[in-house]
């Protein structure tokens, strides 16, 4: 792939994936990125759950991607649909969120769900990060206890390579300063 850089410029979000099962070996290097990834107090609150069986990702996706979540279907068409879950640790996510004011653990899930999309990048595949789906539907055909908190989904698979576009993004001098703020 190259440096970093490079990375980061080729990682996009895929919306149309072949049909093509993803390794194992693959899926397993991108979760082993994610366990590396920092976390507030090393809690590491990720859990992942992998859905790469036609059949169950199907009846999934059928349920979270339904009613008004129906604009997320292009979704089920990836051959991997990763469930990221957040197990809230008391001292870091519960409290030290609430005394900041700052969602420790929605932070920590960042990071670990970013390294999955560049570790899969790196490796030639697509992702995608899903936020509009039906969480408690999510929660319910998994039966995922209370203690864990259903953050997000990815879509994963090999895709038709586009010509890269532009991406918009603020100028630097927009979004950072240095010694004072310039709002």
């Amino acid at each position: 792939m190259g440096t970093f850089r490079e990375l980061v410029e080729a990682r996009k979000s895929v919306r149309h994936y072949l049909p093509e099962p993803v390794g194992r070996e693959k899926i397993m290097a991108c979760l082993e990125a994610a366990r590396l990834a920092p976390s507030a107090h090393n809690v590491q609150p990720w859990r992942f759950l992998v859905i790469d069986d036609p059949e169950l990702k199907e009846r999934f996706a059928g349920e979270v991607f339904s009613g008004i979540y129906k604009a997320t279907m292009f979704a089920a068409q990836a051959p991997v649909l990763i469930v990221i879950l957040g197990k809230p640790d008391l001292l870091a996510n519960r409290i030290g969120s609430v005394l900041q004011g700052i969602p420790y653990l929605s932070i920590d899930i960042g990071i670990a769900g970013e390294h999955i999309a560049l570790q899969a990048r790196e490796l030639g595949l697509g992702t995608c990060w899903i936020g509009w789906f039906n969480y408690k539907k999510a929660r319910k055909f998994f039966k995922v206890p209370r203690s864990y908190k259903v953050m997000a989904l990815m879509a994963m698979g090999t895709h038709e390579p586009r010509p890269p576009k532009e991406k918009n993004r603020l100028p630097i001098e927009e979004i950072a300063w240095f010694n004072r703020p310039v709002f």
